[in-house]
């Protein structure tokens, strides 16, 4: 697997993984993991390339071989939207050229991306996701900010503990994430009509934490629901949602 780097539009170094030749997919992974742990780590990467796809899987800034900026003016809103575009603009992507995949946060950013045209992939899959997600960020946010003020108080039993425990085994920078999680908005959901290219819509069967995955399937205008095992820590790690993303990419 070939690994790479780039600097986005505020000079930010991020790393690129890239498996595979053929047509390109860019990967976005989810809050606090990086292209290793949502992708790599589980052969997502080799069942795409096995496919006859080029799987090109970003870390975003605070995430995995990615920097991690202290300083606040390197987190304006919209910032991992703007990482997104950057990478496409980077690699030469066209318009139409190139499928966008997300997990979790990456689901977000794309659907962020594609609603407000600065993003045009032939086809989405959105993973992870559902309208709460979207609609309710503030809450979801929320959530993380607690686990990083209280990091060194939040106890077993608690219901933050499990994000803090994950928190802590990636090593992610707390100062900057804290940064990470001021740069992001709602979502109006009115925007989902703009997504109009064919997405796929590919959640865990126990997956709720961003609300129902089906619902907003029925909320876009050309969508495919994949119910896969899993919840919304574990579905990622199963083979069977690299073989729905295959499914759906080479449909």
């Amino acid at each position: 697997m070939a690994e790479d780097s780039f600097e986005s539009f505020d000079g930010t170094r991020l790393a690129i993984h890239r498996a595979g030749e053929g047509p390109p997919v860019v990967l976005l992974h989810g809050l606090f993991s990086s292209a290793f742990m949502n992708w790599t780590k589980w052969g997502h990467h080799t069942r795409l390339a096995d496919a006859g796809f080029e799987a090109i899987m970003m870390d975003f800034r605070v995430h995995g071989d990615s920097d991690a900026p202290h300083d606040p003016a390197c987190y304006p809103k919209g910032v991992l939207v703007r990482d997104a575009a950057a990478l496409v603009e980077h690699l030469g992507l066209e318009p139409g050229g190139f499928d966008l995949v997300g997990f979790s946060l990456g689901a977000r950013t794309a659907i962020h991306a594609v609603a407000h045209g600065i993003l045009e992939p032939r086809k989405l899959a959105i993973c992870g996701m559902g309208v709460a997600g979207l609609a309710e960020w503030e809450r979801r946010a929320a959530h993380f900010k607690r686990v990083i003020d209280e990091f060194d108080t939040i106890k077993p039993g608690d219901p933050a503990y499990t994000a803090r425990t994950f928190l802590k085994s990636q090593g992610v920078d707390r100062v900057a994430a804290r940064l990470l999680l001021d740069a992001m908005d709602d979502f109006d959901l009115a925007r989902l009509a703009n997504i109009t290219m064919p997405t796929g819509v590919i959640c865990g069967d126990e997956d709720g934490d961003n609300g129902s995955a089906e619902e907003l399937t029925a909320m876009l205008p050309n969508a495919t629901y994949y119910e896969v095992p899993g919840n919304h820590l574990n579905s990622v790690t199963k083979p069977e949602l690299g073989e729905a993303l295959v499914e759906f990419l080479s449909a």
